[in-house]
C-alpha cells in the first residue's frame, strides 16, 4: 500500500480531550476520529488493526469448533421481557418503538437472541453440544463514555455461546474458551491475567475476566505474586493484617462533635485500624447493623449477596431505631441483626458509645456484641493473600474479555429445552463468552508505546513493514524501493511504502507515530555504498545491510521481532 493513497491524517499536537495514552495516540496517528460522545469512526489504519485482531479471533474460534453466525442488532422487547432483563437493565439499554408501536431495543449483548434460536432449532441431546459465535456491533448508552475507544456507546464484540446437556459439558466448554482466550491474547501480544469476577447483569454462578494491566484501566485486580491468586476487587478475598490488642479497659471517652472514624482517630491520636465502623442499613428484611474495621471499606456487592438490595438508613431512622444520632452509634446492646467482618474477631476496639458526643474504648467481639461473621471488606494494598498469607498487590487493568457460566438463567425462561437419552425434557446448560477487539487494540497501545508514538505487536499492526525512501526524486532510490515493495509483498508481508514528497524528518516522525514494527530506510548516502538501513521500531536498533541481501535480511529481522 502506498502512503500517498491512504487516508492517514496524523496530528502534531496532543488533543486536549484525550485522557489516556491510547486515545491520544490513536487520534494523533490517524487511527480514529470522534463523531460524538462515545462514538468513533475507525479510519483506514484503525480498521486494518481491528481486521487483524478479528482474523485472530476467527482463526482461534474456528479451531475450537465454534460456528460463526450473525444476529440482528435490533431486537423485539418480548424476548428480553421473558428473561426479565428488559426491566432490570435501566438507562444503559437503547430503547425505541417501530412504526407499529412495538417496543424494540438495540442489542447490548445477545444471550436472549441466541437462546431464542436454540429454543426454536434444538430438540434432542444428539444436537448438543453447540458453540455459536459472532463478531457484531453492540450498543450501550454509557453514562460517562471516556478513555477513547475503551468506553464507548457503540462497539464491536466477539461473543460466543455454548449449549450443553449437563454441567460437565459446560465445564468442558468453559475451559475450552478460557484456553482459547489465552491463545488469542498471546497472539495479540498482550500481557494479561485471568481473574475471578462478578457475573453482574449476565447472571450465572461463575465468571472470569481477562485483564490487561495498564494505568488506563478502570478495574482494580488483587494479585498475589507468591501463589498466583488473582481476582477482580469486586469479588476478591483478602485477610486484613491483625492489629495488636491494645488491652484497653471498657470505658467511655468524651469526643465532642467528632463523628467519623477519621475525626475521632485524629482527636484521640489512635490509628483508624483500632476503630469499628458501625453502619445501619435498610434491607428488604428490615434494619441490619453492619460492622467493619475503621481502616476498611465496606464491599457493597459482597453484602448485597447476603442481605439483598439495601440502602443507608436515614438520619431519622437511625435516631428512631437506635436512640442516638449517626456518628455515635456502636455495636453494643442492640437487638437488630448484626453482621461483622472477620477482621473484628480478635482485638480491642473503639466505636460509638450510643450516646451523643461519646465513644467507647475496649469493645470486644463475643463480649460486647455477637454478630454473624462474613467477608465484608474491600481488599486493599497491605492486606494478605487468602490462599498463602503473602502480601497482595493491587493493579489497574483494562478488561479485554470475559467468560460466564450461565447455567439455565436464559434457557428456562425462554424454554430452550431438549429431550435427553431417556426422553425426558431438560433445559440446556449455557455459557457466554465475550471479547472486545477495540479494547485489545487500546490495551496493546497502553502496553506498547514510547515518546514517539505507538509500538504495535507485529501480529496486529496495520502493516508489517514500512519502506521509507527519503528522496523520491532519485531514480535509484525509487527503483530499489519499488522492487523491495514487490518482493516483500510476494513473500506474504503487508507493506506500506511512504512515497510522499516530504522531508525525511516528517517521514521519520510519522513512521514512529504510526508504529509499524519494522522500517526499511533508503537514503541517498547509504545507497551510494549499496546499503540500506533496517530499524526495529520497538528497540530503535538499526542495521545496515547490502542492497543485494535486503529481502532476505528484512524477512529474517521481521521474523525475529515481537
Amino acid at each position: 500500500m502506498r502512503f500517498s493513497n491512504l487516508f492517514i491524517p496524523t496530528m502534531r499536537e496532543v488533543p486536549s480531550e484525550a485522557e489516556v495514552v491510547s486515545h491520544r495516540l490513536m487520534l494523533r496517528a490517524g487511527y480514529v476520529r470522534q463523531l460524538a460522545s462515545g462514538l468513533y469512526i475507525f479510519l483506514p489504519l484503525g480498521w486494518r488493526v481491528l481486521n487483524r485482531i478479528n482474523k485472530i479471533l476467527k482463526e482461534e474460534m474456528e479451531a475450537m469448533g465454534a460456528q460463526e453466525i450473525s444476529m440482528p442488532i435490533l431486537h423485539p422487547s418480548e424476548i428480553w421481557q421473558q428473561t426479565g432483563r428488559w426491566y432490570e437493565i435501566k438507562d444503559e439499554m437503547f430503547r425505541l418503538k417501530d412504526r407499529t408501536g412495538r417496543d424494540m431495543c438495540l442489542g447490548m449483548t445477545h444471550e436472549e437472541i441466541m437462546t431464542w434460536l436454540a429454543a426454536k432449532e434444538i430438540r434432542s441431546y444428539r444436537q448438543l453440544p453447540q458453540i455459536w459465535y459472532q463478531i457484531q456491533t453492540k450498543l450501550r448508552d454509557e453514562a460517562r463514555p471516556k478513555s477513547g475507544i475503551l468506553r464507548t456507546r457503540e462497539f464491536i464484540m466477539k461473543d460466543s455461546y455454548s449449549f450443553d446437556i449437563d454441567e460437565q459439558g459446560l465445564e468442558k466448554n468453559y475451559k475450552l474458551h478460557a484456553d482459547t482466550y489465552h491463545k488469542i491474547f498471546k497472539r495479540c501480544g498482550l500481557n494479561f491475567y485471568q481473574v475471578e469476577s462478578d457475573p453482574g447483569m449476565m447472571g450465572g454462578a461463575t465468571a472470569h475476566e481477562f485483564m490487561a494491566p495498564s494505568p488506563a484501566g478502570e478495574d482494580d485486580i488483587v494479585l498475589c505474586n507468591k501463589c498466583g491468586y488473582v481476582a477482580n476487587v469486586e469479588v476478591a478475598r483478602s485477610v486484613s493484617q491483625a492489629t495488636k490488642d491494645a488491652g484497653w479497659e471498657y470505658e467511655e471517652v468524651h469526643t465532642p462533635q467528632k463523628r467519623t472514624v477519621k475525626e475521632v482517630s485524629e482527636f484521640l491520636g489512635i490509628e483508624s485500624a483500632y476503630f469499628i465502623k458501625s453502619l445501619l442499613l435498610m434491607a428488604a428484611e428490615g434494619p441490619v447493623f453492619v460492622l467493619i474495621r475503621g481502616d476498611q471499606e465496606l464491599h457493597e456487592k459482597k453484602l448485597s449477596k447476603i442481605i439483598g438490595p439495601f440502602r443507608t438508613a436515614l438520619k431519622e431512622e437511625v435516631l428512631s431505631l437506635l436512640g442516638v444520632s449517626a456518628g455515635f452509634i456502636g455495636p453494643m446492646g442492640h437487638k437488630l441483626r448484626i453482621l461483622a467482618d472477620h477482621a473484628l474477631k480478635e482485638g480491642t476496639y473503639i466505636s460509638g458509645a450510643n450516646k451523643i458526643d461519646f465513644h467507647t474504648k475496649g469493645i470486644k467481639a463475643r463480649v460486647h456484641f455477637n454478630p454473624e461473621w462474613h467477608d465484608l471488606h474491600t481488599a486493599k494494598k497491605g492486606d494478605l493473600c487468602p490462599e498463602c498469607n503473602a502480601l497482595i498487590n493491587i493493579e489497574k487493568c483494562i478488561e479485554i474479555g470475559n467468560i460466564f457460566k450461565l447455567g439455565t438463567k436464559y434457557s428456562l425462561p425462554l424454554n430452550a429445552v431438549f429431550l435427553d437419552r431417556d426422553g425426558q425434557e431438560k433445559p440446556m446448560i449455557m455459557g457466554s463468552y465475550g471479547i472486545g477487539p477495540a479494547r485489545i487494540a487500546a490495551a496493546a497501545i497502553e502496553q506498547n508505546y514510547d515518546n514517539d508514538g505507538i509500538i504495535w505487536p507485529k501480529s496486529i499492526a496495520p502493516f508489517d513493514i514500512e519502506i521509507i525512501p527519503l528522496n523520491i526524486n532519485d531514480k535509484k532510490t525509487i527503483d530499489i524501493s519499488t522492487s523491495l515493495y514487490e518482493m516483500l509483498s510476494a513473500n506474504g508481508l503487508d507493506v506500506l511504502i511512504d512515497d510522499r514528497d516530504e522531508r525525511p524528518g516528517v517521514k521519520f516522525k510519522d513512521s514512529d507515530l504510526i508504529g509499524v514494527p519494522l522500517h526499511v530506510i533508503l537514503g541517498e548516502k547509504a545507497l551510494k555504498d549499496d546499503m540500506v538501513e533496517i530499524k526495529v521500531r520497538r528497540t530503535k536498533e538499526t542495521k545496515r545491510v547490502p542492497v543485494f541481501d535486503i529481502v532476505k535480511k528484512t524477512i529474517e529481522i521481521f521474523n525475529a521481532i515481537y
